[in-house]
């Protein structure tokens, strides 16, 4: 039953997220081992909708690391282990709480060595910002904790960029890349853990570095006009990167590419007034209860996957009383069209 309800949740997920976002542009999938142990680890922006757009597209079915607060709510923690996310405890949530962790470990490790795989945020904490910030060692620790159990245990560690075209914005775009498999056993070092941890991070952070637009923390906000100006195509991070290599004299006006279309500007009043009851709902209800900017998306989105199926029903339903089903049909079939083509088009 629960492999039922996995494979119904994740096509209505990956269905729903490719109408919310006007590109999801997928690169090196072909780097992902299908038939070996898999630790996914992605650069950390958008809150829940990093992982969810990795695991519906990442041609393996991994389990993913989440922080512990999200389980709180007992529905939500069902059906969160419905689609295989596991706690991951931190100081935030009390300093005793850690000690369940040492379980959480255990348990990924034995998957490891089962062939599954895993999602991990090596960063262990979320910025809208394009960089990858230091790595945590925590996903070492379960690394070596599977090498306890198997030795030779062959895991491959896969770096996955996510690149948004505005992170917090809609409509919005998004590139992941998928970079070749880093090889455990070829990144340790004999008989010293200590400088092997720190080999791996070192080498992960590198290939994040060349799959996701990195910007160094110092004059971030002067980089990304820069960028900006010159017309940066954040999708694709390898011409980004090279672009603000050579960008320290760089003068233009500061055009965001991240910005709508003329088609988008054109019809975005027409937008608001076709679902003005879902985005009232948004602008009045769910966004003012917004705690954390990298949780906008993820908000948004949520409301989408839930709300706007029983707008179209209701709608339905209204229109058939007035004017019958044939009419409200194709009424409802427009509005939905529109939708898309003013998020595919923005």
């Amino acid at each position: 039953m629960k492999n039922i309800i996995y494979k119904l949740l994740k096509f209505w997920i990956r269905t729903s997220l490719h109408l919310y976002y006007g590109k999801i542009k997928l690169k090196g999938l072909e780097n992902v081992p299908i038939d070996k142990p898999v630790l996914f680890l992605p650069n950390h922006q958008n809150a829940l909708l990093d992982p969810l757009l990795i695991a519906v597209d990442c041609n393996r079915k991994p389990y993913f690391l989440t922080r512990s607060d999200v389980f709180k709510t007992s529905i939500f923690k069902s059906l969160f282990e419905v689609v295989r996310m596991i706690p991951i405890y931190r100081i935030r949530d009390g300093r005793d709480s850690l000690k369940y962790n040492d379980a959480v470990f255990e348990k990924c490790a034995k998957l490891l060595v089962h062939n599954e795989s895993l999602l991990m945020f090596p960063e262990a904490n979320h910025n809208l910002q394009r960089r990858v910030r230091p790595l945590s060692k925590g996903f070492t620790r379960i690394l070596f904790r599977a090498l306890e159990l198997q030795a030779d245990l062959d895991i491959q560690l896969v770096p996955v960029g996510l690149n948004y075209l505005k992170g917090e914005g809609f409509p919005d775009k998004v590139a992941i890349y998928f970079g070749k498999p880093i090889a455990l056993q070829d990144v340790l070092i004999e008989k010293n853990e200590r400088e092997s941890i720190e080999n791996i991070k070192q080498n992960v952070s590198q290939a994040l570095q060349s799959l996701t637009t990195h910007i160094a923390e110092d004059n971030y906000e002067e980089t990304i006009e820069k960028l900006s100006a010159n017309n940066a195509d954040f999708l694709n991070p390898i011409q980004t990167n090279k672009l603000n290599s050579n960008l320290n004299s760089a003068q233009g006006s500061k055009q965001f590419s991240g910005g709508k279309s003329l088609f988008g500007k054109l019809l975005f009043p027409l937008f608001v007034l076709v679902n003005l009851p879902v985005i009232l709902l948004w602008k009045l209800w769910l966004k003012p209860k917004v705690w954390e900017p990298e949780f906008t998306a993820t908000l948004r989105f949520a409301l989408s996957l839930i709300v706007f199926p029983i707008y179209y029903l209701l709608l339905f339903a209204v229109l058939s009383f007035s004017f019958g089903i044939e009419v409200s049909l194709s009424a409802v079939l427009a509005l939905f069209v529109f939708n898309w083509a003013y998020v595919k088009l923005s």
